[in-house]
């Protein structure tokens, strides 16, 4: 494995200048541009998969755009109640991390600019950046707004240059023309890109080859795969499995008949072998939105009407993807962080906001009695399928159709006179005490 490394040896192993992406020759420094910052590695000029993670993302756009935050630990999410939706590096030097609840990133970080998240910029940079991975190759498989694999096999002819050196050239475009950073894990497949992406962040490059992926794994623990969340790891120590090497070691027959097809794939996957392709527009799983309150809440009105504008935001993303779901889950996030989810199959899939509150106020009776209270509420749409067969009616129950013309007839106008025209009659009552988080 390869984070950055120059050789000393009379005939290096392949490299690459991260400062000018030129190849850095024999010494310790580039021959082009004096950098230090170099990658070698036998197999750098062979691999094609690879995983780009952009550096500490919100926060970077953040800094980007006020340079007075530079020098400052940032931390981007709701308020102090609140989670991290993502921290500078210098904010997690001291020890904030991602999903970590307000109050406690505060303790760690106490001088830290605490920003609300702006989805629409974040949305409209990584758009930006998704189209420049196009440039590089069409096989880009997106893992969220941030984070992409990526297939460059075959794009030496186009570019001119290695799949390595592709890629050390489109982090230096990112820097340019973005202003952003990001990191890069190059392997002979999925699994190991992601896990080289993460080696040497921010600004990194790290190669995992096939020849060196067995020993390189042994070492690290069970959860380093993807798949294996705490309970399944307590599942695998309590069996005696605590690195990856003592799956290496263990019998794949025994695997399987312990953890069926998931123990197929930790046999795989131990040995450092993946068989996924990188995939282009992978379907969407889910449609969601939830806000975390300032102050639990355990008025049913209060949860209700909370719940109605959550359900007009799902059902506006429905219907500019054109999709549908067929299932309705409720989501709500007790005072001592328990999460709680209630699920709903439809008889016919729906995007209208008046049928995804029916489901989601019908699941939340069960829950809001007026004496537990919740500190977040979250609505959610899957079992995608197109909106071609959504809200359709039947002779017993015309209002689907009705729905669905007054939703489209307050869509156009919302369009044209903004989002606040026309509004639901639960709308007008008071607002409830949100942080402004929307975690959707």
């Amino acid at each position: 494995m390869s984070g950055g490394a120059a050789s000393t040896r009379s005939t290096p192993i392949p490299g690459i200048c991260l400062d000018c992406a030129a190849d850095p020759g024999a010494g310790g420094r580039c021959r082009a541009c004096g950098s230090p910052r170099l990658i070698r590695h036998a197999e750098l000029h062979a691999l094609h998969i690879a995983h780009l993670d952009c550096d500490a993302f919100y926060a970077a756009i953040e800094k980007r755009d006020d340079p007075s935050l530079q020098d400052r630990p940032v931390i981007i999410g709701g308020g102090r109640r609140g989670v991290v939706s993502t921290a500078c590096y210098i904010a997690r030097i001291k020890g904030v991390r991602s999903a970590m609840p307000m109050f406690q990133a505060l303790k760690l970080c106490p001088d830290a600019v605490v920003l609300k998240p702006d989805m629409a910029k974040y949305a409209a940079v990584g758009r930006q950046i998704r189209a420049m991975m196009l440039e590089l190759t069409p096989l880009v498989e997106p893992l969220s707004i941030d984070e992409a694999f990526l297939d460059l096999d075959g794009t030496e002819r186009l570019h001119k240059a290695t799949p390595a050196t592709i890629l050390a050239r489109f982090v230096l475009k990112l820097s340019r023309e973005v202003g952003i950073s990001a990191s890069i894990g190059l392997a002979p497949n999925k699994f190991l890109a992601k896990i080289a992406s993460d080696l040497d962040k921010p600004r990194g490059f790290s190669v995992i080859g096939a020849a060196e992926a067995k020993a390189f794994l042994g070492p690290r623990p069970v959860s380093s795969i993807w798949g294996v969340g705490p309970a399944f790891q307590n599942r695998l120590l309590s069996d005696g499995l605590r690195t990856i090497g003592d799956l290496q070691r263990a019998d794949r027959a025994d695997l399987a008949r312990r953890y069926g097809a998931m123990g197929l794939r930790l046999a795989e996957l131990s040995h450092g072998e993946d068989r996924r392709s990188v995939t282009p527009d992978r379907p969407t799983k889910s449609v969601s939105s939830e806000t975390t309150f300032n102050e639990d809440v355990a008025d049913r009105d209060e949860l209700a009407r909370t719940l109605w504008r959550l359900c007009e935001k799902v059902a506006r993303r429905l219907k500019a993807a054109n999709i549908s779901g067929r299932t309705v889950t409720l989501k709500l996030k007790t005072p001592d962080f328990r999460t709680i989810t209630r699920s709903h199959g439809l008889s016919n899939p729906t995007r209208l906001a008046h049928r995804l509150f029916e489901e989601g106020e019908r699941l939340l009776s069960a829950e809001a009695d007026g004496r537990k209270a919740y500190r977040l509420i979250g609505i959610g749409a899957s079992d995608l399928v197109s909106a071609d067969t959504a809200d359709l009616p039947d002779l017993l129950d015309r209002r689907p159709a009705k729905l669905g013309a007054a939703e489209a007839a307050i869509d156009r106008l919302r369009d044209r006179f903004g989002s606040d025209f026309v509004q639901r009659g639960i709308g007008f009552t008071p607002r409830p005490r949100v942080s402004g988080k929307d975690e959707g």
